[in-house]
């Protein structure tokens, strides 16, 4: 079959229920907290529409009573798998070949079991993007970070700043799947916010945007055509912030190193 936009969207169309996923766990300091503090989605279908306020938290999703944790300058682990409850590494944490950035958001937040994110300023602190394959071939023959998440069992460690001031936040998981992304609202983002409590840090309160607001349907890094070679991707969204942190695409995993062996299958057409 040749590959073409066109046929991105036959193909993927026919399989996309089983690619979608929902990142629906936290570790805090390899400490297993489970779904606890996660406003987990009523599915695992993307958002697409950029200027929805469900860009912030997701479709439907809803304060939950647990707050989870977190000292400034530790670590937390997100986790994304397809199915709701499934943490297994026999398939792919997010399947069907959707390729593109995973990144990692906080706002600071009067109290993270009650407020909504719809007003919230939001700052970068994560992000896996983008790297070329140096044998060549389309973007999607490049490293990608829904690549590495897939290697790592759907885990994905981030760092907490440890200048933050301690208060309540949200933190907004986001994986982007740009395979059918050629077109329109063809991108699918796939969000989950986790009701944070910071402690310890220090005083700063970083700048952020607004979501819905910070995005564009026709940024090039959500209007893009990956099945044709890339020279560059810029993820959407503001700089990482300073005391936050980045994964090279391709590179080794962080969050399961030892007991990962997860399922890397790869679609071909």
């Amino acid at each position: 079959m040749k590959w073409t936009p066109i046929a991105a969207i036959v193909v993927f169309g026919a399989m996309n229920v089983v690619g979608h996923a929902t990142f629906q766990d936290l570790w805090v300091d390899g400490v297993d907290m489970g779904a606890t503090c996660a406003r987990l989605p009523l599915s695992n279908s993307p958002i697409t529409n950029v200027a929805s306020k469900d860009i912030a938290c997701n479709a439907g999703t809803s304060p939950v009573s647990k707050k989870c944790s977190v000292a400034a300058g530790s670590t937390v682990t997100i986790e994304i798998h397809q199915q709701p409850g499934d943490r297994t590494c026999a398939t792919e944490a997010i399947g069907g070949a959707h390729y593109g950035p995973v990144q990692a958001y906080l706002s600071s937040v009067s109290d993270s079991s009650a407020a909504d994110g719809s007003t919230a300023s939001w700052f970068k602190i994560f992000a896996d993007t983008w790297a070329a394959n140096p044998s060549g071939g389309s973007g999607d023959d490049d490293h990608w970070g829904t690549k590495d998440i897939n290697t790592c069992c759907g885990r994905m460690d981030v760092k907490i700043p440890a200048d933050l001031a301690a208060g309540d936040y949200l933190l907004r998981a986001e994986a982007l799947a740009l395979h059918t992304a050629g077109q329109s609202q063809g991108a699918q983002f796939y969000v989950t916010c986790f009701q944070l409590t910071v402690t310890g840090g220090g005083s700063a309160k970083p700048a952020g945007v607004s979501l819905p607001g910070a995005y564009e349907a026709s940024d090039p890094g959500i209007l893009v055509n990956i099945h044709a070679k890339l020279n560059s991707y810029t993820a959407p969204g503001p700089a990482v912030y300073a005391g936050g942190s980045t994964k090279s695409a391709g590179s080794p995993c962080a969050g399961c190193e030892n007991t990962c062996k997860a399922a890397r299958r790869r679609l071909r057409y």
